[in-house]
């Protein structure tokens, strides 16, 4: 192991003669302390972990030699085996750094040098500053000049307006398909299945799908047989229908006239594919009716009946190539959220074609979320649909550097429930004011999180610099909600969010256009479209159950933007100079260090918390699932990137589909119509209200 490294990690966690902050953690009390149960054996070997990295004899060949032993056999050995792995992986990546990266390696020395100096007189805040400078840059520079650094960035996300959209999305109550994504898994702990209130069929296979191994983590998945007033689908369409009421009452949806909007429903457990829509479909007719709204419902089972039955014979009738496999992989909604988030795009372009040509662009929300519709127009004066109505969305334009862009992206913003009497503009993600944890010393993603919220998605048009017509914003920092894309863009640049990404799928959604011929595809920030963040009102149980996996998804976040971005661009320069500083914290130049540094930091402040339990779950899962991670990114070619290569390919022939389906639906193709027809038999089936 690189010695700079180890002499770092000795400040962090080992006893000395230190000030009020170091070290971190009490690593070596850790690993002396005693008991048999599992979780004072986890909490044993990441303490072992940490020594190891330290390099400090005779502790370090301790703790070696006590990951070797439990490696080798026993009920840990597989977390043991995970540590040994996490110590390799480092030790590879802090090589190459030392060997071809003279400006990182030189930043390790100094802060190396400035620990031997400074370590024990520091403050929390300059041990921050000077840790940031190596494992976390994006967050430096940032506390105590908040608003210099907002307004940079502003000026970085500047464009100027060169050519108007040629047709503008004018009435977005027709013009527009409405997508969501139900997220289902199984009952609360400590349910009784028995109990819920759902038919024997259902019931029957629960109890034999809670006995599975989970396969996808959510962050609040909706837990079957759970009350209606903490169902996120009734609720967030129930909202969605009264926000569509109050258009109505503003002339601007029809006296008859109703929304489409289509759901895909993911599952954690393979087991729920059978009961999915059933369970869906009697929940909604007991909650409804939804007098504004005509919904859809797509599992993985309609997609793929989506793909036999119209994608893969147009393919072999009209661009006479087998198409299965290619289109099986990318198009259906089952497995991380990069999977379902590129389907509710790429639906509207289907849609398009082959039910309504009206269908100019689709807006996802999160069916947490619903639209404030009087404060709205109290605050902005416009509703969601006026806003919607937004001229620049389609426009072509400059940004800061005079590179060529089209603004065929539109992303809104969002306030909490909790923060909405005093403004719509209220961020939902204000700067952090507490003290830091452990790991955070290493990663610390709220700081440019907030940053990049104040300065991205509360800017208001109306001053000089920033007019809302001949000069706007564009937006890298946009969440899975609120944000919608032109069909034209879809089916000209052809963006997808790769299906191996499971967090921050929306912005994962950009990388793949971000190397396009110009004009690049970007995001329009449309000030004042704000939807009211409500998941702590009635959702708190179902994050709460959720919190261990979505909080490790963040980890696995970190190594998969980071390679991701490297099978973009070698160089991730040039990538970061896009997208930093909140959404390129997640790309690192030390992706398996500060990985996994940052999670046994954490580990062990969940130990050293008396948050046993949760220490010991956050171990479990977080070293499987970064374990498989690590395997995923590795290797030339590694597995990252030939499902990228093959899914950029599907997405490529989907659209080239849909083309040739346009194509010889305007011949009035025989075989073109009996597709067409295809496809509207399968909506006939899942059209959930269609009588209401």
């Amino acid at each position: 192991m690189e010695r700079t490294f180890q002499e770092i990690v000795q400040h962090l966690v080992l006893p000395g003669d230190t000030g009020a902050v170091l070290p971190l953690v009490d690593i070596v009390g850790h690993f002396r302390a005693g008991g048999s149960t599992n979780a004072a054996a986890a909490r044993r070997l990441n303490a072992a972990f940490l020594l190891w990295l330290s390099g400090k004899s005779p502790l370090a060949q301790e703790a070696q030699k006590t990951l070797e032993t439990h490696a080798y056999s026993g009920p840990f050995a597989s977390m043991a085996q995970f540590y040994w792995r996490a110590y390799r992986e480092i030790q590879q990546e802090l090589e190459n750094v030392f060997r071809d990266q003279s400006l990182l390696a030189g930043k390790f020395r100094r802060l190396r040098n400035w620990l031997n100096r400074q370590a024990g007189r520091a403050s929390a805040s300059e041990l921050a500053e000077h840790l940031w400078e190596v494992f976390f840059p994006e967050a430096v520079g940032i506390r105590g000049k908040e608003q210099p650094c907002v307004n940079a960035l502003r000026r970085r996300r500047k464009v100027t307006v060169t050519r108007p959209v040629s047709i503008p999305i004018q009435h977005p109550g027709s013009q527009l398909l409405f997508t969501a994504n139900v997220l289902l898994t199984t009952p609360m702990a400590g349910s009784s299945i028995d109990a819920l209130p759902l038919n024997a069929n259902i019931k029957s296979h629960l109890k034999t799908t809670c006995r599975e191994e989970q396969m996808y983590w959510y962050d609040h998945p909706i837990p079957i047989g759970i009350p209606p007033d903490q169902n996120e689908v009734i609720y967030g369409l129930r909202g969605l229908d009264a926000a569509m009421a109050f258009e109505r009452q503003r002339d601007n949806l029809g006296a008859n006239e109703r929304i489409p909007c289509v759901l895909s429903i993911s599952v954690t457990h393979e087991g729920l594919h059978t009961i999915a829509v059933p369970y869906l479909r009697e929940e909604l007719h007991r909650a409804g009716p939804f007098t504004h709204l005509d919904i859809y419902f797509f599992s993985e089972q309609e997609t793929r009946e989506m793909v036999k039955r119209v994608l893969v014979p147009a393919a072999e009738m009209f661009l006479k190539q087998d198409a299965a496999q290619l289109l099986q992989q990318v198009f259906g909604v089952d497995g991380e959220y990069g999977r379902h988030f590129s389907f509710l795009k790429a639906i509207a372009a289907l849609w398009h074609v082959l039910i309504n040509p009206n269908i100019q662009a689709t807006f996802k929300i999160d069916l947490d979320q619903v639209f404030p519709q009087e404060v709205l127009v109290r605050e902005t004066g416009m509703s969601a649909l006026e806003h919607l109505a937004t001229d620049l969305w389609g426009a072509e334009g400059r940004d800061a550097n005079g590179q060529r862009i089209k603004l065929g992206m539109i992303a809104g913003a969002l306030v909490n429930e909790k923060d909405i009497h005093h403004s719509l503009f209220t961020p939902d993600v204000p700067y952090p004011n507490r003290p830091l944890n452990p790991d955070e010393f290493i990663f610390f993603s709220p700081l440019p999180q907030a940053l990049s919220t104040q300065a991205e998605m509360m800017t208001r048009y109306g001053d000089n610099a920033l007019d809302g017509r001949t000069t706007c914003l564009q937006r890298v920092h946009v969440t899975g909600g609120t944000t919608g894309i032109r069909v034209d863009a879809l089916r000209k640049y052809r963006p997808f969010t790769p299906g191996f990404i499971g967090r921050a799928e929306d912005q994962a959604y950009l990388f793949s256009v971000l190397f396009n011929p110009t004009p690049r595809l970007a995001y329009l920030h449309k000030d004042g479209l704000i939807m009211r963040h409500d998941k702590e009102a009635f959702a708190s149980d179902a994050i709460q159950a959720a919190a261990m996996g979505k909080l490790v998804g963040d980890y696995v976040r970190i190594l998969y933007f980071s390679a991701y971005a490297q099978v973009l661009a070698p160089d991730i320069s040039a990538i970061k100079d896009e997208v930093d500083p909140f959404t390129g914290c997640f790309i690192s130049r030390l992706p398996r260090t500060v990985t996994l540094l940052r999670f046994a930091l954490k580990a062990a402040h969940f130990f050293e918390q008396k948050q046993i339990s949760r220490g010991e779950e956050f171990i479990q899962i977080g070293s499987r699932r970064l374990d498989q991670a690590l395997s995923f990114i590795a290797g030339t070619p590694s597995p990252l990137k030939k499902q990228l290569d093959q899914e950029r390919q599907g997405w490529q022939l989907y659209y080239d589909v849909l083309d040739a389906l346009e194509a010889h639906l305007q011949k009035n193709d025989p075989r073109a119509i009996a597709l067409k027809k295809h496809f509207q038999t399968i909506l006939n089936r899942v059209h959930i209200n269609r009588e209401a």
